[in-house]
């Protein structure tokens, strides 16, 4: 029933944002199931909408749910008050919410109304699957994603510069996909002067069949007026003022694509949360191509960044390789 709910909010994952997307499962007394996930904001949450779907049926079922019940009042009421009001007996929770509107207090409020509740279920898939949101909650930092794109020999571009296009088109819609999931897009002035990127997720399909919203796109530097990335935010502070301010914005998903300067600044400031390298089945075969960082890299082997492979997965004829900062000690 847990994995169910994973899938369902899996299938929030781009229309919930900023809001996290959940998913339930209402399991009744005789063996039916109905199920939900969460909606656009402002819309009901995964919980309300396996409890519609379930109407009467809801007295004495079981729910499982990917994220704990919220508990406050916002654009929609609390789920666990909705949840007691259906007679639902028992509620099972993979990961307790660290927002400070919940924190808890969704738990207390089920347990004090005679619900059981049982938390903990399929924790690490559930933190995993809602990972950007929970930093973002933890940390008052969006989740920094850092998107890169290579031949096997690790050059992004020909000694003439050019680089279009390293990787297939599975791989650029899988970026696209990244692009979908992130609130915003930063991308350096000279990406936008040399490639007059939209920076749009123009190929993703929303599930619910409405449009994609569209990431804020942030060029650090100055972009041309007529730049296809217009209208865009220009920002030339500090990035972890930048990362702040996005924050503000309740962006919880940040998307760095290009290019190297900009990649280099990210990683040398320790800013990046997890890297997405697309590996293309090419080779430049020299030493003239341009690397994916462009500036001073580690003094020493001693010094080399090390992190943890989180995941890899052939996209077409390309090679996808999620790295991710090593997990704090136990």
């Amino acid at each position: 029933m847990m994995g169910r709910a994973l899938r369902r909010a899996a299938q929030a994952r781009i229309v919930a944002p900023p809001n996290p997307w959940v998913g339930a499962v209402v399991a009744t007394s005789s063996g039916v199931t109905y199920e939900g996930s969460t909606r656009r904001p402002g819309g009901p949450h995964a919980e309300i909408v396996a409890l519609q779907r379930a109407g009467s049926a809801a007295q004495g079922s079981t729910m499982w749910v990917t994220l704990e019940p919220c508990n406050h009042q916002g654009r929609t009421g609390p789920c666990s008050e909705a949840i007691i009001a259906a007679g639902v007996r028992r509620v099972v929770v993979a990961v307790e919410d660290p927002d400070d509107r919940v924190g808890g207090s969704g738990v207390r409020r089920l347990q004090d109304a005679g619900v059981e509740v049982t938390v903990g279920v399929r924790e690490a898939e559930g933190e995993a699957l809602l990972e950007p949101y929970l930093h973002h909650r933890r940390t008052g930092r969006p989740y920094v994603v850092l998107k890169l794109a290579a031949t096997s020999d690790a050059t992004t571009a020909a000694s003439d510069g050019s680089s279009q296009w390293i990787t297939g088109p599975e791989a650029r819609h899988d970026a696209h996909l990244l692009r979908a999931e992130s609130g915003a897009i930063v991308v350096g002035a000279g990406t936008v002067r040399a490639d007059n990127p939209l920076l749009t997720a123009r190929t993703v399909t929303a599930p619910d069949g409405g449009d994609v919203v569209q990431p804020l796109r942030i060029v650090l530097g100055e972009p041309p007026a007529d730049a296809a990335v217009q209208p865009c935010l220009s920002w030339t502070g500090d990035l972890t003022d930048l990362l702040d301010d996005v924050a503000e914005r309740g962006i919880v998903q940040v998307m760095i694509e290009g290019g190297a300067h900009v990649a280099h600044a990210f990683h040398h400031q320790d800013l990046v949360d997890r890297y997405v390298l697309y590996l293309a089945p090419a080779l430049m075969g020299g030493a003239d191509g341009l690397p994916l960082f462009a500036g001073a890299g580690s003094a020493t082997i001693d010094e080399l960044w090390r992190g943890e492979f989180i995941g890899s997965r052939r996209v077409g004829a390309d090679l996808r390789i999620d790295l991710a900062k090593p997990s704090a000690p136990a």
